[in-house]
């Protein structure tokens, strides 16, 4: 019965978005079948919704003049922000472009007037800028699983997935048993989604990368424990050690920075690797669109860099330094 219920609320929201479906596309996007769907229309039909049936060879269903959906209490200001929202968050989960763009068309239909407009005048096209540092959309089960559990309290099992996503398998280099957890924090920073967690194994809190674990949620109950530092934004931005790898991008370098790891985790571009070396020193890998990118990035971090890879990249930070060079001298003689 609730499963039911929840496909013919589907169902409306569907028929809600479009002006017109074909009984085939219905079935599809509730993954049953075409005597199904129908059976639901009737259901909806039963509930005082006036579906229409267009006959025809281009015939369908549509929702009539006069209907009604359920109350949605939103101020012109929550509208445009939920608007706002639908339209630049569904990139980090699969799955979610579609039905963040059915949603948005609902919210539209449902809004006076002026909200309308202004909703309207709100829709977005989507560009990549080369300061964008993206993360690979992830398994919105995989959420669905992590946030279920750290809303109920549950210990989770994880297993450790390789950037790919495939699992190693026992005798690869890289392999990890399965680890049970106490979830505490779902964090997304950066377009990534992080999970901090107290590590059952070892006793440690640790930051996992959610697009990195393969989730299977348990029944056994945990009580929250303190985080240490008690912030946690802070402890997911400084730790070095949080899953991260590196982005795809057509030039790559690394150095060795005279700060502690702690401190570049927190201003490093995502998609970048911080290696903890000792308390005062890390090695940054990043990557950007050029090599002069790469070692303009490095630049803002005013310290001391060693042990720069590759050539070109050392080539780069020279090409920089001689221009800021001239800039110097030029204010100089000003």
């Amino acid at each position: 019965m609730a499963d039911t219920s929840r496909r013919t609320l589907r169902l409306l929201s569907l028929l809600a978005a479009r002006h017109q479906w074909s009984l085939s596309e219905l079935a599809a996007r509730l993954g049953v079948s075409e005597r199904t769907a129908r059976r639901d229309i009737e259901t909806l039909r039963e509930l005082d919704y006036p579906v229409t049936t267009v006959r025809g060879r281009d015939g369908g269903y549509r929702l009539g003049a006069g209907h009604t959906l359920p109350p949605l209490l939103l101020d012109d200001d929550q509208a445009l922000a939920i608007a706002v929202a639908l339209q630049t968050a569904p990139g980090t989960v699969f799955g979610l472009a579609d039905d963040a763009a059915r949603a948005l068309d609902t919210l539209t239909q449902m809004m006076p007037a002026r909200v309308r407009a202004s909703m309207e005048a709100l829709r977005l096209t989507r560009l990549r800028n080369h300061w964008e540092f993206p993360a690979p959309p992830i398994d919105p089960g995989a959420v669905a699983a992590v946030g279920g559990a750290v809303r109920h309290r549950h210990v989770l099992a994880i297993e450790t997935l390789r950037p790919d996503g495939t699992r190693p398998s026992p005798g690869d280099d890289d392999f990890a048993p399965a680890r049970r957890i106490e979830p505490h924090h779902l964090v997304v920073w950066a377009a990534r989604w992080y999970l901090v967690a107290y590590d059952l194994t070892d006793d440690t809190w640790r930051v996992h990368r959610v697009d990195r674990l393969r989730p299977r949620a348990t029944t056994q109950p945990f009580t929250a424990r303190e985080l240490p530092g008690d912030d946690v934004a802070r402890f997911v931005m400084t730790d070095h050690d949080r899953g991260d790898t590196l982005a795809v991008w057509e030039y790559t370098g690394s150095a060795r920075l005279d700060l502690p790891a702690r401190v570049v985790a927190r201003w490093a571009p995502g998609g970048s690797v911080v290696e903890h070396l000792d308390a005062g020193h890390c090695r940054l890998t990043l990557g950007a669109w050029s090599w002069a990118g790469i070692a303009g990035i490095l630049a803002t971090f005013d310290t001391d860099l060693t042990e720069v890879q590759p050539p070109e990249l050392v080539d780069a930070c020279r090409r920089l330094a001689d221009r800021w060079a001239t800039v110097t001298h030029d204010s100089g003689s000003a």
